[in-house]
């Protein structure tokens, strides 16, 4: 076999024995990462049948996706406070807010939606 050969094949099973550990290390998340990338279990949950809504009407006050934690507060001080909890979001805190207003279960989700960030509403549903 020529030298030419001989580097031409040495430069393929390199090539291989690359392709295969990073394909390894590609198929399988690490711990660490895969636990991270769940979702955090929290206190109140949202339903499987709860439905998702861009914005609610409150008491005459628009409620909506985007607006600040405080804002969003403030628009359901009419409605009752059932439970809330803390837990940690992919970006960071994360509130779920659960209220019962007129007869309907209302869940408010507030994160931020950068790192450091404010809290913001990121989801509202009704049940």
């Amino acid at each position: 076999m020529s030298k030419a050969a001989r580097s031409r094949l040495s430069v393929l099973a390199l090539a291989l024995v690359v392709s295969a550990l990073a394909i390894r290390e590609l198929r399988g998340i690490p711990d660490a990462l895969a636990a991270s990338r769940e979702p955090a279990l929290s206190a109140v949950a949202v339903p499987p049948e709860a439905v998702s809504i861009p914005s609610l009407m409150v008491a005459g006050r628009e409620l909506r996706v985007g607006d600040s934690a405080a804002d969003a507060v403030a628009s359901l001080g009419s409605a009752t406070l059932r439970l809330a909890s803390d837990d940690r979001g992919a970006v960071g805190r994360r509130q779920v807010r659960s209220y019962e207003l007129d007869g309907t279960s209302v869940i408010v989700v507030l994160e931020p939606f950068e790192p450091r960030g404010a809290l913001r509403v990121a989801a509202i549903y009704l049940n």
